[in-house]
């Protein structure tokens, strides 16, 4: 290291034993000894090139990144990492380096969907580390450079290299989209394929409990589309000899344990039992694991089994083939009779010898054979030899390792397979999870490749934190020289080198069968004895080590040569081979013909040249694509959490390589900083660079200049300084902080001793001011008490005058009131007894005519009802007639189609004439009123009128019929009174006539009626049985229904007809009759409608009919092209909205069974908003549907409800046409148009409900789906838009700190950077003003409006609150000033929007504003935990507090966060709460639901008026919507 500054009072770094490295101050310097006050109380002494600075200025909570510590060595990393892991920051990059240390407990609020959501797309560095971010770098170089990418997980037993790829797995399954393969997604296949491989390849070792024995790299192949079309699994070095081995306290592999804890019925088929009483497992005393469920986990990776593809039968053989490896090991063995022979041990070895021959599906007799002896092939003759027991269990045990990684292999091809390979993938993304640098007391063949692969990726490793650091001089643009570093070729060379490495070597002694342990060592020792990297050790004959880059580790030689071999015996591969199970049989497929005719008893098979082949596979792989490095930490070998060994941890760090990359970068510029943290840190040192108007680049280099620190180079945007010169700077600024900190106390006591001097002056010449003025205060007391007294005789005096004046002019007001109301009252006595003269003629005259009129009324009703009961009884006598015989229902039907052939052309001549019997009813209701109004008035007016009904009854008499004589009326009121009483008296006779005659008739109907009934009945039965010769069930119900609809409506226009031919004689009668005008008025348009009913059928006969289906469809198309164009809005209301609603009102579309209608103004909508980013026609139609729906809900009534009104009581068709029919005919009785058209002054309190059926219901369905897509459409377009502005607005700009920084010389500046500050905050709130200007020109409802800013506030407070909480360099107290001025610009738009539309809006900030609260405020240390949880932040939970806190740093006034003690009570509170998954997290979750019902929408709407509404040109004009035109009230 280089020589650094150091001086008396500098904080340093001093080794220790026990803590790597302690803190303490330097008190005493000799020379190159170096004496140091430590932390915890000791002296100690150092030598001065062993110590390390300590940066003072470095943050509380560390930095995410430790390329930028000031100080980039050992102590500092160190520091750094600890200071993190005890905020449960467990992630910390090293450049592009991620090291993760394990918490060891469940964290899942970092690892939820909301979290993926945050990293999407984030830049690497912009956010917190986070293992998601390396897996997006990942993948967006993928997408980016379409170049594959691999990311390397290391770490030692324990670190959480497992957990870490899962995550990895999760997250590029989150980005990679979903693709399908037999019904299950390739991503799922893959996360479901680790519970698997572990079941069958973790087990529990001393330093973790879900330790991988294997090596594992995952490849996730991507289409072009960048989503998973693929992936494949491979798999290394499987520890075979734990399957016969296993050292206390560790397990087996966890599937033998997990079979043990199988359902009860599993255990039987198997013939298991408890763990303890098998030899593969009974070796160590740990059988289960705290907080684990092997039962559970037994389940979950059946599930896992099925996910990735494996059947039920394969699974059921794979498990057991575990059974029978378990009952395998229990097979024990005894001397035999012969020499070096053995037999079964007792009756308990051949149990488990039957058991495992049983489950093996093969020979019990062959298998002993197999175990017990051994055949020896040779050219004369084929020798039998029998094992002694130690052999025999040696071959026991290899039969069983052999098992064990053929099925461990099976799986791995078979999840392979069934996931699936994409041959067409360009691109993919690589993950290893492979096992980190090992060195324990026993290390063997294991470790040796463990180790070896360590190397490999360490020299990889190397070369790219190289290649970063070239790359970043290249950016920067500053000269840089080659800078050596440690390769461990050396080491590499040693191990795989042909043909002296140690594999070449190991492979060479396998061969010779006469080979030994011993032998192999020594072979090592002669050809390595000069090697730098091999070490001989002193004590012992068949051990050597090796120095690999983490430090040497010494290899017992034991068994290199044993578990080097991979071979399999012939008896075993002969006896598996020919197993009935063909899963058992394929495991061990035939061999090759030259391996069966070896002489040989075994093909030898090196698996070190095999795994070093498998290895540079591998290497090959990762030099072909771009890697990413995740070194995993175990911060303590206790396994518990919040626990930071510091000598193991920084073991890792070497072990893992952190340490050289460190070291790398030290060689070259360890420090960086960039121009504004440089001039942040040291400008103090040239203040004339912060006066003046230097840039940034020419004020750094100044202060370099300036210090004389040779080799610094400056960048493009960043000092490059070499190692000491950080800390050379550091010492003169604290001599310059120094010699400041004298100037200000100084200055201070000279302030305090002025302060003083004047305050004393000031108090004296306040004594003397109060004196002065104590004397004024008495003379002016004085003057003021004569002043006084003087008003208050002047006022006294005029009070007396006042009070006589006013009782002289009480008096004279008096008289005049009294004379006054004297002649009042003569004048209101006279006018009362005039007017009640006066009303009460009135009211006589009136009672007599209302009289006569009502008695008047009352026969003709009678008479009519008798009338047409009469020929509704002629035609139900026809209609019996007709039914009587089965075969009528045919003819029936014929005849009927055929009327309605003839009756619909009358359909459009009526449809034409309501319109001129509406017209002309309206004429006659005013000259209705006009007489009644005449009648009461002016009693002289009555001849004149009756003249006029007597002219208007003859014009009526000549165009009916010549039947009636007409008889003259006198014009004296007495004739008219007498002939008017005799009419009445026969009206009288006549009535009671009519009555009795009714009376009959009813009876009469009432017979017919009921056999009629009974004729309906048989006339169902014969439906019923020939619906049973039609196709299908339902379309003939509807069929008859259509046809009893037709009858209803034929019968019905039969009766109108009747009615309308035969009543026309007691119709002109009665006009004759009749005195007053009304009576008058309605014979007239009687006759007149049904002459012109006679006389434009026979126009229209001659015409081309036209079916009313055509016509109705003509009326729907109009309707449709109409509103599909922006028919814009009338006094506030959408035109298009209250259109459909009217038209549908008067086609009766709610009541129809089956009709198109309504779906084709749904696919308008939908046509309408489909590819719209328009939101002005989001906003118009957001509007219409709305406003429809409003008058659906306040109409519509489920069908059969009560209270329906009485006017839909009468029987109608079920069908459109029979609906349409009706309406076009003539307007039932009690019916008023102005309520149907929507006339009625009263508005929408008058709309009347229509019982609705489930076509109408439907619409309404499909109409509130709409208005909640269009509300979303709209909410989601405003959120885009203002997205993009929230990344800006949650940091300030960076000119306005440095402005801060270069003080207030330059105030145009400074200016300049407020706009700047806040032009992002103002961009959102001109968005926002923008678009509520646009709801409101459409017209959208204020509750939409307040519901679509309250969702985009609580967005921005999502936003801004979780970026927040990831960013570290958001939560500065500069930062907080800034976001809070943007909060102020958004609560000025809510106070200008009103809350009408803006509502509760700015309530939704609370989280942001709290946030923000927080970190604004002054003197946090002294703020208790319940100031702030209850005062300041009571919203916050305390896991955000907690994150705010650890993360806040003050870039203004250099304060600090919040005590230890409040952050030490929130670490507690949140360890109790870890279990909750919900209290954990501390992200908000965006809510994107629609926050409104149907309910909610109408109750706020006001009522709508739709009686005015002007139709459009396009239908104004057509005969057929002039129900649309406003009517005059």
């Amino acid at each position: 290291m280089q020589s650094v500054n150091i001086i008396v009072g500098t904080q340093i770094w001093v080794e220790d034993s026990s803590l790597a490295w302690i803190d303490g101050r330097v008190s005493k310097i000799d020379g190159q000894q170096v004496h140091v006050d430590t932390t915890d109380g000791r002296q100690v002494v150092a030598n001065l090139s062993k110590i390390y600075p300590k940066d003072e200025d470095a943050p509380a909570g560390g930095v995410d990144d430790m390329t930028k510590l000031s100080y980039l060595h050992e102590p500092g990393v160190l520091q750094n990492l600890k200071t993190r892991y005890q905020l449960n920051e467990i992630y910390t990059y090293t450049g592009s380096i991620l090291i993760a240390i394990n918490p060891f407990q469940k964290l899942p609020h970092i690892y939820d969907v909301h979290m993926m959501e945050q990293y999407k797309g984030a830049p690497l560095g912009e956010l917190s580390p986070h293992v998601f971010a390396i897996a997006d770098v990942a993948f967006r170089a993928m997408l980016n450079e379409g170049k594959s990418n691999s990311i390397l997980v290391s770490g030692e037993s324990g670190a959480g290299k497992t957990e870490t790829t899962k995550m990895l797995m999760r997250y590029l399954a989150y980005l990679g989209g979903r693709k399908g393969t037999e019904g299950r997604t390739v991503e799922q296949q893959v996360l479901e394929s680790n519970p698997v491989l572990e079941a069958f390849g973790n087990a529990k070792t001393v330093r973790n409990n879900n330790s991988s024995r294997f090596g594992k790299f995952v490849e996730i192949q991507f289409d072009k589309n960048a989503k998973i079309s693929g992936a494949a699994i491979r798999t290394y070095l499987l520890e075979r000899s734990r399957v016969c081995q296993v050292s206390d306290p560790e397990r087996n592999y966890h599937c033998f344990y997990l079979l043990c804890a199988a359902p009860q019925e599993e255990i039987k088929k198997y013939k298991l039992g408890d763990p303890k009483s098998f030899h593969y497992l009974n070796q160590s005393s740990c059988y289960e694991l705290v907080g684990v469920s092997d039962a559970h986990d037994y389940l979950a990776t059946r599930r896992a089994m099925d996910v990735v593809g494996i059947s039920d039968t394969h699974q059921e053989a794979i498990f057991r083939v575990v059974a029978a490896i378990l009952h395998l090991g229990n097979i024990a063995f005894a001397k035999g009779k012969e020499i070096d022979s053995s037999v079964l041990k007792d009756d308990k070895s051949k149990f488990h010898l039957q058991t495992t021959a049983e489950l093996l599906m093969c020979d019990s007799a062959a298998l002993e054979d197999a175990l017990l002896k051994r055949v020896m092939v040779t050219p004369e003759e084929v020798i039998k030899r029998s094992l002694d027991p130690e052999n025999a269990a040696v071959s026991r045990d290899g039969l069983a390792k052999t098992i064990y990684c053929r099925l461990f292999d099976w799986l791995v091809d078979k999840i392979n397979s069934s996931i699936g390979q994409d041959p067409n993938s360009k691109s993919l993304i690589g993950v290893l999870d492979i096992y980190g640098f090992e060195s324990f007391k026993n290390n063997s063949f294991e470790q040796f490749c463990i180790n070896y692969t360590n190397e490999k990726l360490q020299q990889h490793f190397n070369q790219h934190v190289f290649k970063m650091e070239q790359e970043e001089y290249t950016k920067e643009e500053i000269d840089w020289s080659y800078i050596e570093f440690v390769d461990n070729q050396d080491v590499l060379d040693l191990i795989e080198k042909k043909p002296g490495g140690v594999v070449a070597l190991l492979d060479e002694a396998c061969m010779f069968p006469k080979s030994t342990h011993e032998t192999f060592a020594q072979k090592l020792y002669q050809t390595f004895k000069s090697h730098k990297r091999f070490v001989k050790p002193k004590l012992s004959r068949t051990d050597f080590a090796i120095a690999h880059y983490a430090g040497e580790v010494l290899y017992q030689s034991d068994q290199f040569l044993d578990k080097n071999k991979d071979y399999v015996v012939p008896e075993h591969q002969d006896l598996l081979n020919s197993s009935r199970c063909s899963f058992v049989a394929g495991l061990f497929p035939p061999l090759p013909e030259e391996t069966n005719k070896s002489s040989k008893s075994s093909k030898f098979s090196s698996i070190g040249s095999r795994f070093k082949l498998q290895l540079q596979q591998l290497m090959e792989t990762l030099n072909s694509t771009e890697p990413h490095y995740i070194r995993c930490v175990k911060p303590n070998n206790l396994l518990k959490p919040s626990i930071f060994e510091n000598v193991n941890i920084l073991q890792q760090l070497r072990c893992g390589g952190v340490l050289e990359a460190i070291r790398i970068s030290c060689a070259g510029y360890p420090t960086r900083k960039t121009f504004f943290e440089f001039l942040n840190r040291f400008g103090l040192l040239a203040p004339e660079v912060l006066e003046g108007s230097y840039d940034e680049k020419v004020a750094c280099k100044v202060i370099l200049e300036k210090m004389g620190l040779a080799g610094s180079q400056i960048g493009k945007t960043k000092v490059f300084l070499r190692a000491g010169q950080m800390a050379d700077l550091d010492s003169r600024r604290a001599q310059k902080l120094n010699n400041s900190a004298k100037t200000i106390q100084r200055k201070a006591r000279t302030h305090i001793a002025r302060k003083y001097f004047i305050a004393l002056q000031e108090a004296a010449v306040s004594l003397q001011s109060a004196c002065r003025a104590w004397i004024a205060f008495k003379l002016f007391e004085h003057m003021q008490r004569v002043s006084a007294s003087l008003k208050i005789q002047k006022k006294l005096r005029g009070r007396m005058a006042w009070k006589s004046y006013k009782n002289l002019q009480y008096a004279v007001i008096t008289v005049q009131t009294g004379m006054r109301a004297m002649a009042a009252r003569n004048n209101f006595t006279f006018k009362n007894q005039n007017k009640a003269a006066t009303m009460i003629q009135a009211h006589w005259h009136g009672h007599k005519a209302f009289s006569y009129y009502k008695k008047l009324i009352r026969a003709t009703i009678v008479t009519q009802c008798r009338w047409r009961g009469r020929v509704a009884r002629r035609e139900l006598r026809k209609l019996k007639m007709a039914s009587r015989e089965t075969g009528a229902l045919k003819e029936a039907k014929d005849k009927l189609e055929k009327m309605v052939e003839e009756l619909t052309w009358r359909v459009q001549l009526e449809k034409r004439l309501r319109t001129d019997l509406e017209e002309a009813k309206g004429q006659e209701i005013a000259k209705l009123q006009n007489a009644l109004q005449a009648s009461q008035s002016k009693v002289e007016e009555t001849n004149a009128l009756l003249i006029n009904e007597r002219e208007a009854a003859k014009k009526a008499i000549e165009e009916a019929s010549s039947i009636v004589k007409e008889t003259p009326v006198p014009v004296e009121d007495t004739e008219k009174i007498d002939s008017l009483t005799a009419e009445v008296e026969n009206l009288k006779v006549q009535l009671q006539s009519e009555r009795q005659r009714g009376d009959d008739s009813e009876s009469k109907c009432a017979e017919a009626l009921k056999s009629s009934e009974e004729k309906d009945l048989k006339l169902e039965e014969t439906e019923k049985r020939v619906q049973q010769l039609q196709e299908s069930l339902t379309r003939l119900e509807e069929k008859m229904a259509n046809i009893e609809s037709e009858n209803k409506v034929l019968r019905q226009q039969a009766l109108a007809m009747a009615q309308s031919t035969k009543l026309q004689s007691v119709r002109s009668r009665s006009i004759i009759q009749r005195t007053e005008s009304t009576k008058s008025t309605i014979s007239t348009l009687d006759l007149h409608s049904s002459s012109l009913n006679a006389r434009d059928g026979h126009e229209v006969e001659g015409r081309p009919q036209k079916s009313l289906n055509e016509k109705q469809q003509e009326y729907q198309d109009l309707l449709i092209r109409c509103v599909a164009q922006h028919l814009g809005f009338s006094k506030g209301r959408p035109v298009a909205a209250c259109i459909i609603y009217k038209c549908l009102r008067q086609w009766r579309s709610f009541e129809v069974e089956r009709t198109s209608i309504f779906d084709r103004i749904i696919q308008t909508i939908g046509q309408a908003i489909e590819t719209q980013d328009n939101n002005d026609i989001l906003a118009y139609w957001l509007s219409n549907a709305s406003t429809l729906l409003l008058l659906l809900q306040r109409t519509l009534k489920a069908s059969g409800a009560a209270g329906m009104a009485p006017q839909h009581r009468r029987s109608t068709s079920a069908t459109l046409f029979g609906r349409m029919t009706q309406s076009f005919r003539g307007t039932p009785q009690g019916v008023n148009l102005s309520l149907i058209d929507g006339d009625s002054p009263g508005g929408v309190d008058t709309l009347r409900q229509v019982e609705a059926k489930y076509p109408a219901l439907l619409f309404k369905q499909q109409l509130t789906a709409y208005v909640e897509k269009i509300y979303g459409m709209i909410r989601d377009n405003l959120k885009k838009e203002i997205s993009p502005m929230l990344g800006s607005c949650i940091q300030a700009p960076r000119i306005s700190r440095a402005s801060l920084i270069k003080g207030t010389a330059r105030t145009l500046a400074n200016a300049a950077a407020q706009e700047i500050l806040i032009a992002h905050w103002q961009g959102i709130v001109k968005s926002l003003a923008n678009f509520l200007d646009m709801l409101k020109a459409n017209h959208v409802p204020p509750f939409l409006v307040r519901k679509v800013f309250t969702q985009v506030f609580s967005f921005i407070n999502v936003q801004l609150f979780n970026s927040l909480l990831l960013r570290r360099e958001c939560c500065s107290f500069s930062n907080g000033e800034y976001v809070k001025a943007g909060l102020a610009e958004l609560e000025h738009w809510c106070y200008k929007a009103t809350d009408e539309y803006a509502g509760s809006a700015w309530e939704e900030l609370k989280h942001i504003r709290q946030a923000i609260g927080f970190l604004v405020i002054h003197q946090k240390p002294k703020k208790t935990f319940d100031e702030i949880s209850h005062d300041l932040c009571p919203v916050l939970s305390v896991q955000q507090l907690y994150r705010i806190s650890t993360m806040y740093w003050d870039d203004k006034y250099g304060t600090h966060s919040l005590s230890p003690e409040v952050i030490s009570n929130m670490r507690i509170i949140m360890t109790e709460d870890s279990n909750n998954a919900v209290s954990s997290s501390f992200l908000l979750d965006d809510d994107s639901s629609i926050p409104f019902s149907v309910d909610d929408l109408s109750k706020p709407m006001e009522q709508i008026d739709i009686s005015d509404i002007e139709p459009p040109p396009l239908i104004r004009e057509n005969s057929g919507f002039s129900f649309l035109l406003p009517r005059a009230d």
